[in-house]
């Protein structure tokens, strides 16, 4: 009994002796200005994650016709690190709207620059003036690599599946790029869907990488080519998945493209009976034509516009168009990143009116709960009243 009491006093004077070693530290520190360290730790952020960046064109690629590769450098700092699959969100004033859209890097991390890759659309002024105004020397303000649509290993495992549209091929350029430069440690199919072979971007390298690799299938795919086509025709639908990919079980499929393709290969894999963990997703653009979108009224045409009021600005919305864009034109600055619903960066209340939420967009149930928008993927269907 006595031993057992002698060892309880001596684990109570060593605790006494470790409080009166912390007393002291504390009372030796309280002079200290931390005022410096919370700079420091707020550079060491600033440098990983910066907010803004400047950058600078130093090439202008040409990939297709109507595409461009935008190379380009930082030149307020270093570039930061970043994951294969990220994006920035490009900020620039066209036609005296300032606006700003998000581009997925096509660059592997680790190459000294950034790439973005962006196709011209037939009604995108950004886009347009992107490719076709852009030269060598101009400079631009983005925000720091964002994005979550990135190969986790630990979760998404070494057998990956890619399933893209048009541009919606960058992202995965980076991934393959940087899997390229680790020597292939995990095993890549990539299905890119384009309308005709002459619309393929990065072909000739996709095909070079693909030539002798067995660890990296590659499988294009066009839906209007020309009669002397001899290669795959269709859509990303579920026959030319289970043609091209066999076996689903244990792959992790990654899908980037336009709205219509993306629920085209969702409901493909849902019949696949790939579970839902195992799909990642990055959404790309608005639909090209949100009328066509189930759930949208008869009633109201594309071209039809609206009156919305923002505190004291009063402005014209059409309804084909999502209300960002609208905004933007009347020069209400509203924050937005991701532009697909996803970073709640847009975020805005609506006191009153009608809108049209795309199904599948990430707008939080929450949000839409509280009456909430994301004007990026919101299309007004009545005369509306918003509060930023």
């Amino acid at each position: 009994m006595a031993e057992r009491w002698a060892w309880i006093l001596d684990d109570l004077g060593q605790y006494g002796q470790i409080w009166r070693q912390s007393r002291e530290r504390i009372e030796s520190d309280s002079g200290r200005d931390y005022a410096a360290e919370r700079d420091r730790v707020r550079r060491t952020v600033e440098a990983i994650h910066p907010p803004r960046m400047q950058l600078r064109v130093d090439q202008v690629i040409r990939e297709t016709a109507t595409t461009r590769t935008l190379r380009m450098s930082r030149v307020d700092g270093r570039l930061p690190p970043f994951r294969a699959g990220q994006y920035v969100n490009l900020f620039l004033t066209v036609d005296g709207v300032r606006t700003s859209r998000p581009y997925s890097i096509s660059s592997a991390p680790g190459a000294g620059w950034i790439d973005l890759t962006v196709r011209e659309k037939p009604d995108g002024f950004v886009s347009r003036h992107l490719v076709a105004a852009v030269a060598e020397g101009d400079g631009f303000e983005s925000t720091g690599p964002k994005g979550v649509f990135h190969h986790e290993p630990l979760i998404d495992g070494d057998d990956l599946v890619f399933l893209a549209g048009g541009s919606g091929v960058t992202p995965f350029m980076s991934m393959i790029r940087e899997t390229a430069a680790q020597d292939w440690p995990r095993r890549i199919t990539l299905i890119y869907g384009n309308r005709h072979p002459r619309d393929v971007i990065f072909g000739d390298e996709l095909r070079r990488l693909a030539r002798g690799n067995d660890r990296f299938r590659l499988a294009l795919v066009m839906s209007e080519p020309p009669p002397s086509f001899r290669g795959r025709r269709g859509l990303l639908d579920t026959a030319r998945i289970r043609r091209d990919v066999g076996d689903v079980a244990g792959k992790t499929f990654f899908v980037c493209g336009p709205s219509a393709m993306y629920d085209l290969c969702r409901g493909a894999l849902e019949e696949l009976d790939v579970p839902e963990f195992k799909v990642r997703r990055e959404l790309y653009g608005p639909p090209e034509d949100v009328t066509k979108v189930p759930g949208w009224p008869e009633a109201v045409t594309a071209g039809q516009t609206f009156t919305v009021r923002v505190g004291q600005a009063v402005l014209q919305a059409t309804a084909g168009e999502p209300l960002l864009a609208s905004l933007e034109r009347a020069g209400v600055v509203v924050p937005a990143v991701c532009r697909s619903g996803e970073c709640s960066a847009c975020r805005m209340k609506r006191v009153r009116g009608e809108v049209f939420v795309p199904p599948n967009t990430g707008v939080r149930e929450s949000d839409m709960a509280l009456g909430f928008i994301h004007p990026c993927v919101t299309y007004p269907l009545s005369d509306l009243e918003l509060r930023l």
